[in-house]
């Protein structure tokens, strides 16, 4: 089966891939810049953008960690992440990923659409309000993540009532991704939640509104499974934790080389402050945190809403801006390394060139 061009909104991608938004620093401009000079969308997350190139761009520092929202989500950083993007992938489609649960989530869509996004993703949450932020930017596509046909319902209504437009695509997440599920613990594992159960209720509502595309994530590895979710209906896949294993990918090499280690045993489901289920590999950070021995939560960035100011962190046993950030600088003993579940399938570094071609050639 050949893959063909998709379109999201204006924009057309030469193959239906979309190279999921992983934060802190996982997927910036190299490795967004690449997929989308391949020929996928390459999507820069916009989470901790303040950890970009050493903190450079940050413009306070507490104990190393950037102070406060507008810092941790720096609209510098995000600028000269786009701009560096550019220089690899010209006016090729390049998207930004705002989590909807982040605190200053309407400021950090804007930010996205004066550095260039083309594309808008959001996930962690219904983003009910999104074409709010977007008003004075009507080319940027919109494409929000969900997890059931009920939700993508719900956002249309929403949307067509309030701002008289709908998705350009949307992103249907099932519970084998890496970071945050829409699910709750115990669904992650049940049969009715399992992505390929999820996409035709979901391509169904979505032909509902006028055929909006619909992309297939979590758990999506190769060639096979994309045809796969094709023919159940999507017209494309989302991909996170497979284009870790890219030279280009912006993560530490140690955050590589725990994925390349890692079992199938290894990655399992934590619990997050930001309130949802999130999968991650296994490291020294998890047994301290199950000891309840982790490092101090000091809550100097305030990244997240539901966590309320660090005390969904002191009930979980971790800050997630600073453990997340740790992975992203490598350190072994305190990161957070989330993973998608095939994450223990990883076994080499190759090129985004060399991984695009696989991925559309199954070779």
């Amino acid at each position: 089966m050949e893959l063909k061009p998709v379109k999201i909104g204006k924009y057309e991608l030469k193959y239906p891939i979309i190279q999921g938004g992983m934060g802190v620093g996982i997927s910036w401009d190299r490795l967004a810049g690449h997929v989308s000079l391949e020929g996928g969308l390459g999507v820069i997350s916009s989470v901790g953008t303040g950890y970009y190139q050493n903190k450079a761009y940050a413009d306070k520092l507490v104990a190393g960690r950037p102070l406060e929202t507008d810092n941790f989500y720096s609209k510098k950083a995000l600028f000269k992440i786009f701009e560096n993007a550019r220089k690899i992938c010209g006016d090729a489609p390049l998207a930004s990923n705002v989590l909807y649960a982040i605190n200053d989530y309407g400021r950090v869509v804007t930010d996205s659409c004066e550095a260039g996004a083309d594309i808008i993703i959001t996930g962690a949450g219904l983003p009910t309000n999104m074409p709010e932020f977007t008003a004075d930017f009507p080319d940027v596509a919109l494409v929000p993540i969900v997890s059931s046909a009920k939700a993508l319902r719900l956002i249309c209504r929403r949307w067509e009532k309030r701002y008289n437009r709908l998705p350009d695509a949307v992103i249907l997440e099932g519970p084998l991704s890496g970071g945050h599920q829409g699910f709750t613990y115990e669904q992650c594992f049940m049969e009715e939640y399992q992505l390929e159960n999820l996409i035709p209720s979901v391509v169904e509502e979505a032909n509902r509104w006028g055929e909006i595309p619909v992309f297939a994530a979590g758990g999506v590895w190769d060639k096979n499974d994309i045809v796969r979710c094709i023919g159940l209906g999507a017209a494309g896949v989302q991909m996170g934790t497979r284009f870790i294993g890219t030279h280009e990918c912006d993560a530490n090499d140690n955050f590589k080389e725990i994925l390349l280690k890692a079992k199938k045993e290894d990655i399992l489901l934590l619990k997050s402050p930001v309130g949802y289920p999130a999968r991650g590999v296994r490291t020294n950070l998890i047994d301290l945190v199950e000891k309840r021995e982790g490092p101090a939560i000091k809550c100097i960035s305030n990244c997240v809403a539901p966590c309320k100011r660090g005390v969904e962190a002191k009930e979980v046993g971790y800050c997630i801006a600073d453990r997340l950030s740790d992975a992203y600088m490598g350190d072994k003993e305190l990161g957070l390394y989330f993973s998608g579940a095939n994450g223990y399938r990883l076994n080499e570094l190759i090129s985004v060139k060399e991984l695009m071609h696989k991925l559309v050639h199954g070779e």
